[in-house]
């Protein structure tokens, strides 16, 4: 199991005047958070770290950027990934904690602050990790995932940015704001993007109009907005993060999006033994390339059967190779 430095002795200290402090007669919602600095800005979103002033604890609060807060369709976005993270609850899983408008009618929600490094920071020294560690941190986001697809929905930006490993060994699964999920008919909800003349792709967008997620890690299918999209889509990024760990590269690569986009769609990749400086177990060679079929029929059926996998003995095969 991975364990990276602890926090700070004194952050998150739990001390009598946090704890017994009573509450304000009128709870005022818009006065609820002080707000400690940025953590992290992307395409739309911004996420700060805030301390909760009713319960002592300091959280993540995510809100759209000032210049998408009047956009319906990324309001819609925050909406969705706030009530799709909150519904999974689950140990891969971060807890949200509240969802409202702030003092100007704002979407924002709030969620647990988890710290630690991301599977990406992780990898750029994976030479200082044994194999054994690094299938742990895939098998419990397979295990989010599994329980994902249990519920309907399907992660679709899976990638070692949106892995991060904590300092007690917590493995959490970030950002399902590209969730795809369905209606009660079995009918997938509108992506709210239009696939017509998409503009130049840049290697990672998450812009309208354009494909979404990072290319390396995307499934054919979701190359082609396939309308047909299902679960598979995890199973294939899933196996592209396996074959990263155990080769150091991504299954595709090049100077070009248009490069990656068509080796994803008509080629295959290397075997992960032929190209890694590492040993590659025989079960992890397969199963990874299974996971990266080009047809999803020809993948593994579910991520429960990908988890037994990671499950089996495939390090004693490891070492019978050194």
């Amino acid at each position: 199991m991975l364990k990276f430095q602890q926090p700070p002795r004194d952050y998150g200290h739990v001390y009598l005047d946090d704890t017994d402090k009573p509450l304000p007669e009128v709870l005022n919602p818009n006065t609820r958070y002080m707000f400690l600095g940025e953590i992290a800005k992307g395409g739309k979103s911004l996420i700060q770290s805030c301390k909760d002033l009713h319960l002592s604890r300091v959280v993540c609060y995510k809100t759209l950027r000032p210049e998408f807060v009047d956009d319906e369709i990324e309001q819609c976005r925050l909406l969705r990934e706030a009530r799709i993270s909150a519904i999974l609850q689950h140990p891969n899983t971060v807890p949200v904690y509240e969802v409202g408008r702030d003092r100007k009618g704002r979407y924002y929600f709030t969620m647990k602050l988890v710290h630690g490094y991301t599977l990406r920071e992780i990898m750029d020294f994976r030479e200082r990790y044994d194999l054994t560690q690094l299938i742990d941190v895939i098998e419990q986001i397979g295990q989010a995932l599994a329980y994902a697809h249990s519920h309907g929905v399907a992660h679709r930006d899976i990638k070692p940015e949106n892995i991060l490993v904590g300092p007690y060994g917590e493995v959490v699964l970030l950002d399902w704001g590209l969730a795809k999920v369905w209606g009660r008919d079995g009918r997938p909800l509108p992506d709210m993007e239009t696939a017509e003349n998409a503009p130049v792709i840049e290697k990672t967008m998450t812009d309208h109009g354009k494909l979404q997620g990072t290319l390396c890690y995307m499934s054919p299918e979701q190359i082609r907005r396939d309308p047909a999209i299902s679960f598979s889509t995890d199973i294939y990024s899933l196996g592209s993060v396996l074959y990263e760990l155990l080769t150091g590269q991504t299954p595709f690569d090049g100077e070009q999006a248009y490069e990656i986009l068509d080796a994803v769609e008509n080629q295959s990749p290397a075997k992960p033994s032929d190209v890694s400086q590492f040993p590659v177990p025989k079960l992890l060679e397969k199963i990874c390339l299974q996971c990266l079929r080009k047809d999803p029929a020809e993948r593994p059926e579910n991520m429960e059967e990908v988890i037994r996998v990671l499950n089996e003995d495939w390090a004693h095969d490891l070492i019978q190779r050194r």
